[in-house]
């Protein structure tokens, strides 16, 4: 096991909290409601050129009831996904980081004000809100961003002599952890400079750089999670209508049935639609202008709180949805088929009955 290290630390602790509350937002309204400022187009990295956001979300910073040091920015996005954040100033040692952390991942009543604070800025702005929805998904995540080491340490030497207590603060654990689950957290650190590290977590991150790589590094971090969000309640509503589908096709077949097919169709073809224009929007709201590092760094984020994941299952049952369109459709069509040509028989039976009972 490495020696312990325990250099002083200074930086800030970041809870993110995010909440899904409608399928699309009018920017120019809630910035007019509120008397906020859009975020800037460019995020400027020490080390590439910049990343922009296609639409840039609408930015008002807030206050947290009690508490004076806390920060607290309320960023709204135009498809549908209100942050809060929240950051506190943070001075101390190792331990002090890691019985932060643990306390914030273990549970905590910050994700309760978050949400009070949300619901309260969106009571503002229900004039710009498209579709609200009743009830919220949510998602958070937690940053530590340190600026400041104790004698300044490259990276190479926070993941020798402090890997240790990195990993125990991104994954919120108070005990040692073993030298596997150790391996396994440090295969995601990154660095761009010799002095700047990030290691992300499924559910919280520690940061050393400066404060213009740590505002980028929280952008990124903060998307990922708006994403995550996002194909969450894509996959959620795709299930919701892929089952209302599946119980109407196990009906007992009539033709009253049948006939009810082109309404399923149609409710089924404008959800595709709707899914297929949210999920493009809300996968491409950042573009990577020369900025390979950020784009790696996203890349790596997305992917360990699950991103490519939730987003797999959305296109699955997408597919799914699409097949079962056209299913739909050909049922609906052999239905009419049957029916026009009974029609066409009745017809000729009646025309035979009437020339037979002419000729008796």
């Amino acid at each position: 096991m490495d020696s312990p290290a325990n250099p002083s630390l200074r930086g800030s602790a970041v809870g993110l909290f995010l909440f899904d509350v409608c399928e699309e937002m009018k920017l120019d309204e809630v910035r007019s409601i509120l008397g906020a400022r859009r975020l800037g187009e460019g995020l400027k990295h020490a080390a590439a050129e910049q990343l922009f956001f296609e639409r840039p979300p609408v930015v008002e910073e807030a206050q947290l009831t009690g508490d004076a040091k806390a920060q607290v920015r309320v960023k709204y996005y135009d498809y549908g996904v209100v942050s809060i954040l929240f950051e506190f100033p943070f001075t101390g040692e190792w331990s002090d980081l890691i019985s932060l952390s643990s306390k914030w991942i273990s549970g905590t009543d910050l994700p309760s004000r978050a949400e009070q604070i949300a619901k309260e800025k969106v009571a503002r702005i229900k004039l710009a809100l498209i579709k609200p929805y009743d009830s919220w998904l949510s998602e958070d995540y937690f940053i530590f961003f340190m600026r400041e080491i104790q004698g300044s340490p490259p990276a190479a030497h926070l993941l020798g002599s402090c890997r240790q207590q990195i990993a125990q603060v991104v994954r919120g654990e108070n005990a040692p952890l073993s030298d596997d689950e150790l391996r396994e957290i440090l295969q995601s650190a990154m660095s761009y400079y010799p002095n700047d590290l990030a290691v992300l977590g499924w559910n919280a991150a520690f940061v050393y750089d400066s404060a213009a790589g740590s505002e980028t590094a929280l952008q990124l971090l903060e998307y990922a999670n708006s994403q995550l969000l996002e194909f969450r309640h894509y996959d959620d509503l795709l299930t919701r209508e892929l089952a209302v589908v599946y119980d109407s096709l196990e009906r007992k077949p009539t033709l009253l049935n049948s006939w009810r097919l082109p309404g399923e169709a149609s409710r089924l073809q404008t959800v595709l639609l709707d899914v297929t224009e949210l999920t493009e929007r809300a996968d491409n709201a950042i573009k990577f202008l020369s900025d390979m590092f950020s784009a790696r760094l996203y890349r790596l984020a997305a992917s360990k709180i699950g991103v490519p994941d939730y987003k797999s299952l959305a296109q699955q049952k997408l597919r799914t949805a699409e097949d079962l369109y056209r299913f739909l459709v050909d049922q609906f069509h052999q239905s009419r088929t049957f029916v026009l040509e009974s029609l066409v028989v009745v017809i000729l039976l009646i025309e035979l009955v009437y020339v037979f009972h002419g000729k008796m």
